[in-house]
């Protein structure tokens, strides 16, 4: 018999075995100072693009007042318990009204953790005669909560409609059988590539193949809309979401998340969702600082309005200096170069030791071999003088990766 840790050490997973020359810069960094576009990193200043703090709510004036008011009022350890024993609050049900209020369903559940919460809610909605059908770039929250799933699962294509379609002929008929039900399970904004999920040509499948949808807007609550609530919204097709799943972590500059559907779905959740029944509550300061977020979200379109003034600009003035950017079409930025993964870590050095940018390097197998993916998340904080600044740094550094500089077998950088 294998002792399981000698296992481990043999092999220290796709990401971990690059830990020790990785650890503190590549991965696991620390960001330093007020939360913003610039901030330091090893002692240095940096422009940084990969904080999701969408909205610049993270230290607004309002929002810092809110959350200070909180702990000192309540501090962190109240509610004392899950939401179902003693861990329920005014405050709590408050926030759940009114960001049903938002995105237009009738109730919602609040989440501890966005991720935790996406996973469990899967498992509690579907059993073993039932069948999902996904998209294949579904994020991992998907991925790990389908795996809690027994029964069967279809993958389709990334946004290919026709794809959809026959894979949810598939299920059809297998749930003939079975007297199961489908969950189709997809994204607003998928959060590596920009791309908004087909969600109006997806509800539009629903009459003809009876299932119901399953919408992770992580990246679009708060960003995509008229209001700002969610690519459903944007789309024009938020009635046809049957669960939708928003996230604290990205717009709202904190932790958490909901879940909205109609009122009957959402009592069901409430006393099967495992993750929440089992779990301490929200801290009262993070409930208040959401309400407080929330009311800048509905209140202040103008943050919103900043955000996208900055992605316009940075997209628009990559597009026009020669830059790959995908299929975005959100404000998550992808930058796509050529070269391997020594030339994307001479890229990155070069970017953030002599030029103070900081953003997100993506090499494969997220990306295709030979593929770099520097991603850059823009925010209201962020200022067109940091937009031009970008574009210059940006366009040397292509011409430098073009001919050949960061193939080079040394560091970049003294």
């Amino acid at each position: 018999m294998k002792d399981i840790f000698e296992k481990i050490k043999e092999n220290r997973g796709p990401l971990g075995q690059y830990s020790q020359v990785g650890h503190g810069y590549f991965f696991f960094p620390k960001l330093e100072g007020p939360i913003s576009n610039r901030m330091q990193f090893r002692g240095k200043d940096v422009l940084t693009w990969s904080l999701n703090n969408y909205l610049g709510l993270a230290n607004h004036p309002e929002v810092r007042e809110a959350d200070a008011k909180a702990s000192t009022d309540w501090g962190l350890a109240y509610p004392m318990g899950a939401r179902m024993m003693s861990g329920n609050s005014n405050f709590h049900e408050q926030l759940e009204a009114e960001l049903s209020a938002y995105v237009g369903k009738e109730d919602t559940i609040l989440l501890n953790y966005g991720y935790q919460g996406m996973a469990s809610t899967i498992d509690a909605l579907v059993d073993r005669n039932d069948v999902i059908v996904y998209d294949s770039e579904s994020h991992a929250c998907i991925m790990d909560g389908m795996r809690m799933h027994v029964g069967k699962r279809f993958v389709y294509q990334h946004n290919d409609i026709e794809s959809l379609r026959t894979q949810l002929g598939r299920a059809k008929k297998l749930v003939e059988n079975t007297n199961g039900g489908v969950l189709v399970i997809t994204e607003g904004v998928f959060g590596m590539a920009g791309d908004q999920g087909k969600l109006k040509e997806i509800v539009e499948l629903k009459s003809e193949f009876d299932f119901r949808l399953f919408v992770d807007d992580a990246h679009g609550i708060g960003t995509m809309g008229p209001r700002g609530a969610g690519t459903g919204e944007e789309q024009g097709c938020m009635d046809g979401i049957d669960v939708y799943f928003g996230t604290f972590a990205k717009s709202f500059a904190l932790i958490g998340g909901f879940i909205s559907s109609e009122e009957k779905i959402v009592e069901y959740l409430r006393y099967n969702t495992r993750s929440q029944i089992f779990a301490k509550s929200l801290p009262m300061p993070i409930v208040i600082g959401a309400l407080k977020r929330l009311e800048l979200m509905r209140d202040q379109p103008q943050h919103k309005e900043n955000l996208w003034k900055i992605v316009n600009s940075l997209q628009s003035k990559l597009l026009a200096n020669g830059f790959n950017l995908g299929r975005t079409n959100s404000p998550v930025t992808p930058v796509f170069l050529s070269g391997g993964p020594f030339e994307a870590a001479n890229v990155i050095l070069d970017l953030r030791e002599n030029h103070g940018i900081f953003c997100s390097m993506v090499i494969y197998p997220v990306v295709p071999k030979d593929t770099i993916m520097l991603r850059l998340i823009p925010t209201a904080s962020h200022t067109e003088e940091d937009v031009l600044y970008t574009i210059d740094i940006f366009t040397k550094v292509k011409d430098k990766l073009q001919n050949g500089f960061y193939a080079k077998d040394k560091i970049v950088y003294a």
